[in-house]
């Protein structure tokens, strides 16, 4: 089978099943409710400083030009677990509904499957990525423009910003399908990914911040490599330093991708060998 059709069919299994709209669906509506929220909150703090400190709440400790890139992130701050998601499901649903024994033996050379499975995740990804920030954007703007806050859409840095983020999100997809042929079990590849995106790594991140040695390594973090590669994130404003300690654009980007490579690597030399039948 061609390469062309391996990657058709990688794509077409993933398309043609209900997972991918629902998350996409719960994803929309998460980070819509998110940046809207958060965009009426800022909104109104630096709109309304006196009525807002009469109300106990504080302006964000932003400088006013950095809120609607700050909102906007949250497209890829808080939504890149679906992408994750969405990649792991790819494969771990082979396993689990032994599906693998029939694409093996349609194309044998297993290497093969598991590059396309992962090239097939990018567009998926990116997919994801476009939602995410339809939500985003769409939300946080509507209420950053009704307290009279520049929702800077007319700026290239804000769309460059978007473009870096689609990206983002197409890699994390790839991620998650190069994690799931390392973890082949479904139930156990998603808790680690919700342990690790929701707990273990902001704990790191934020452990990491409190000294310029263990900065250093904390913006290797695939979390850190991805608010690098997107230019913006909400975890800026709660680590000391983050946004001069991150990585540049393309080096978060080459980050994300390197883990790919080695989480593929991994699954390619040990359940990828393994009698799947």
């Amino acid at each position: 089978m061609s390469i062309v059709r391996v990657l058709a069919s990688e794509f077409l299994k993933v398309t043609t099943t209900r997972m991918w709209w629902l998350l996409a669906i719960i994803m929309f509506a998460y980070l819509a409710f998110t940046a809207g929220g958060l965009g009426a909150l800022f909104g109104f703090t630096i709109a309304n400083p006196e009525a807002a400190a009469a109300t106990g709440t504080e302006a964000p400790p932003i400088g006013g030009a950095q809120l609607a890139p700050l909102v906007y992130s949250f497209a890829t701050s808080l939504g890149y677990v679906f992408a994750v998601i969405i990649g792991v499901l790819a494969v771990t649903g082979e396993f689990r509904h032994r599906t693998l024994t029939a694409t093996f033996l349609a194309t044998p050379q297993r290497t093969s499957v598991l590059a396309a499975k992962l090239v097939a995740q990018l567009p998926i990804g990116a997919g994801f990525g476009v939602i995410a920030f339809l939500g985003t954007v769409g939300a946080g703007a509507a209420m950053l423009a009704a307290f009279g806050l520049d929702p800077m859409l007319d700026q290239s840095d804000t769309w460059a910003m978007v473009g870096r983020g689609i990206l983002a999100m197409a890699l994390w997809a790839a991620i998650g399908a190069a994690l799931g042929s390392v973890v082949p079990n479904q139930v156990a590849a998603i808790v680690i990914v919700l342990a690790f995106t929701q707990f273990v790594e902001p704990l790191l991140r934020l452990a990491a911040s409190f000294s310029d040695v263990t900065s250093s390594i904390g913006k290797f973090l695939p979390g850190a490599a991805s608010d690098a590669l997107v230019g913006a994130s909400f975890y800026s404003l709660a680590t000391p330093g983050g946004a001069a300690q991150s990585l540049d654009w393309w080096q978060g980007g080459l980050v994300l991708f390197g883990i790919a490579v080695v989480l593929a690597a991994i699954g390619a030399a040990t359940s990828w060998r393994r009698d799947v039948s």
